[in-house]
């Protein structure tokens, strides 16, 4: 059984806590084993470099050696309108360029925008004692206390609830707020159960108590950000239409530049 399917009590008792929430000591070991309560972003290459990469790539060098065979061409033979090829294909760098580096560019700011939907302090009951952590320190098993408008620190199944709804856009899309309560759940999808908190979203009404029991990239906020960051770039059709435009203008400059280097 999943954890939104047992009652609160087994729900404890599966996190090995209790209502008085997790010693310090407990907290310190599963901190070490779980890691931080945050989102982690995957380390690339720098953006400088990145942006370098979009015009050195084997196909832009096809170009720049396309668009010098053009130029060079016009200086053999002025006036012959080879000049004008040769900065159409310059305009097909970097407008290429440009637009993959933008594409880039706003999956790394999503990043950044999935980061600020976390709060940076929850209450939490630990030792029997309400207190304000961080939230990066919040571990499996850790007791929240949750009111209106504050946003969901972690994945949390609810031990208590009163006239609770969240709003679960950030997460399921759905539009409208979404009651909670702490009764087991037969669903089989974690993210439709009704005594589920999931981190990222908010409470839009109420308040409630829940035992914490994901965090950072194994909640299913997580997952999303790791998927935003490692799902392979889509070809948009208006790159596949530059891609063919650029070998058109390739294949034309290359052959009369050849051409006017033999004459």
């Amino acid at each position: 059984m999943k954890i939104h399917q047992f009652s609160a009590e087994e729900a404890l008792a599966s996190l090995k806590s209790r209502h008085e929430g997790l010693s310090l000591a407990e907290v310190q070991h599963r901190l070490s084993e779980y890691g931080a309560n945050q989102v982690e972003v995957i380390r690339g290459e720098s953006l400088i470099l990145r942006f370098i990469k979009e015009f050195i790539h084997f196909f832009a060098l096809i170009l720049w050696l396309a668009a010098g065979l053009a130029f060079f061409a016009e200086s053999r033979q002025p006036g012959g309108g080879m000049a004008m090829l040769g900065y159409a294909i310059l305009g097909v760098i970097v407008i290429n360029g440009l637009f993959s580096f933008w594409q880039q560019y706003r999956a790394e700011r999503a990043i950044s925008a999935l980061q600020k939907l976390l709060p940076h302090y929850v209450k939490v009951i630990r030792d029997g004692e309400l207190g304000q952590m961080l939230v990066a320190n919040l571990v499996p098993g850790d007791i929240v206390l949750l009111q209106e408008g504050d946003n969901v620190p972690a994945d949390c199944r609810l031990l208590e609830a009163f006239s609770l709804r969240v709003n679960n856009a950030t997460v399921t899309g759905e539009s409208l707020p979404q009651m909670r309560d702490a009764q087991p759940s037969s669903e089989e999808n974690l993210e439709r159960s009704r005594n589920t908190l999931l981190a990222g979203t908010s409470v839009v009404s109420g308040e409630g108590r829940a035992v914490v029991f994901a965090t950072g990239m194994h909640t299913e906020f997580g997952k999303i950000a790791h998927l935003t960051q490692t799902t392979v770039k889509s070809v948009s059709p208006l790159q596949l239409e530059i891609a063919r435009l650029s070998r058109i203008i390739a294949v034309l400059s290359l052959t009369v530049g050849v051409v006017f280097f033999f004459i």
